[in-house]
C-alpha cells in the first residue's frame, strides 16, 4: 500500500473503524480532559441549547402563520355607511343580502360594545361610540367553498351603495408574510448554529492534533496507520459532541417547558414552544450534532495528518 493511502483515510474505511471500535486502545491517543475536551463539550451544549429555541421559533411562527391565515380567511366584514336617518334601513337591507349569499353563514351585526372593543387600542377605553360617525359593522363567516367574495362585492355595490366588503386580504398578506419570514429566520439560525458548531469542533480537533504532533510521529514510526489515528480523534470528538449536545438539548427543553402558556399570558413569545409530536423533533439535535462532529473532526484530521511529517 502506498504512503498516500495512509495519509488520506477514506470516509468508508473511517466509518467502519468508527463503528467497529478497538476496545478503547486508539482513544488513548486523544487526551481525555483538557482545553479541547472542555471546548467541545461546552460549544456543543451551547449550540444545542440555541438550536432548541431556533427550532421552537420556526415551528411557532409556522403555527402562527397558519392560524392568522385561517382566522382572517374564515370570515369577511361588511362596513355600512349612510346618513344618520338611513343607516338602520340600509343595514337591514345589507343583512338581508348577506343571509341569501351562497356559501355564507349567519351574518352578525356588531353592537356598540363590540365596536368599542375594536376602537379601544386607538382611542382608549372610554370611546363615545354614540357620538362618533362609526359605520355599522357586520361579521359574515364563510361556511363553504361556494362563497364568492367578488360576486358579493359587486352585488353590494349594485343593491346597497355605501356597503363595503372587506375580505381581510390587505391585513392577511402582510401578517402571513411576516410570520413566514420569522420561520425562515429560524431555519437560517439552525443552519448557522450547525456551521458554528462544526467550526468550533474542527478548531478543537486541530488543536488536539497539533498538541499531539510528536505522539503522531512516534505512532507512525512504530507502524500505526493514519486511519487508526484519525479514527481515535473522530470517535472521541464525535462522542463529546453527542454528549454535550444531549445535555444542551435537555436544558433547552426544560427552558421551553417553563415558558408560560399562550392562553394564560397571551402574546406571541408565550406561544414559543412545541405542540404534540413536535416535542420529538429536538431529539434529532444530538444526532445531527454527532454527525457534524464526525465530519468536522474528519476534515480537521485529514488536514493535520497531511501536514505532519
Amino acid at each position: 500500500m502506498k504512503r498516500k493511502d495512509f495519509r488520506k483515510p477514506k470516509l468508508g474505511a473511517l466509518w467502519q473503524q468508527l463503528l467497529r471500535g478497538d476496545g478503547g486502545k486508539g482513544d488513548r491517543i486523544v487526551p481525555p480532559t483538557g482545553f479541547t475536551a472542555q471546548l467541545t463539550l461546552f460549544s456543543a451544549a451551547a449550540m444545542a441549547f440555541l438550536a432548541v429555541f431556533a427550532l421552537a421559533l420556526a415551528l411557532a411562527t409556522g403555527r402562527l402563520a397558519d392560524r392568522w391565515s385561517s382566522e382572517l380567511a374564515g370570515s369577511v366584514t361588511v362596513r355600512v355607511s349612510a346618513p344618520l336617518g338611513e343607516q338602520q334601513a340600509l343595514t337591514e337591507s345589507v343583512m338581508g343580502i348577506l343571509r341569501t349569499t351562497p356559501g355564507a353563514g349567519a351574518p352578525e351585526l356588531l353592537d356598540d360594545a363590540q365596536v368599542a372593543d375594536l376602537l379601544t387600542p386607538w382611542f382608549g377605553p372610554d370611546v363615545p361610540v354614540d357620538a362618533l360617525p362609526v359605520p355599522s359593522l357586520i361579521e359574515l363567516p364563510i361556511a363553504s367553498g361556494d362563497f364568492d367574495a367578488e360576486g358579493l362585492r359587486l352585488r353590494l355595490e349594485a343593491e346597497a351603495p355605501g356597503a363595503i366588503l372587506d375580505d381581510h386580504t390587505q391585513w392577511r398578506r402582510p401578517l402571513v408574510s411576516a410570520a413566514n419570514r420569522l420561520r425562515a429566520l429560524g431555519v437560517v439560525s439552525l443552519a448557522l448554529i450547525a456551521a458554528t458548531s462544526a467550526a468550533m469542533i474542527a478548531l478543537a480537533a486541530k488543536a488536539a492534533l497539533a498538541a499531539n504532533r510528536q505522539v503522531i510521529r512516534v505512532l507512525r514510526l512504530i507502524g500505526a496507520r493514519d486511519i487508526t489515528i484519525a479514527t481515535a480523534f473522530v470517535r472521541r470528538f464525535t462522542h463529546r459532541a453527542a454528549i454535550g449536545s444531549a445535555a444542551g438539548t435537555v436544558i433547552g427543553l426544560i427552558a421551553i417547558a417553563a415558558l408560560p402558556e399562550m392562553d394564560a399570558a397571551g402574546g406571541f413569545l408565550t406561544g414559543l414552544g412545541f405542540r404534540g409530536w413536535s416535542w420529538l423533533m429536538p431529539l434529532l439535535i444530538p444526532v445531527v450534532a454527532a454527525a457534524v462532529g464526525f465530519f468536522a473532526t474528519r476534515w480537521a484530521a485529514l488536514k493535520m495528518l497531511g501536514a505532519v511529517r
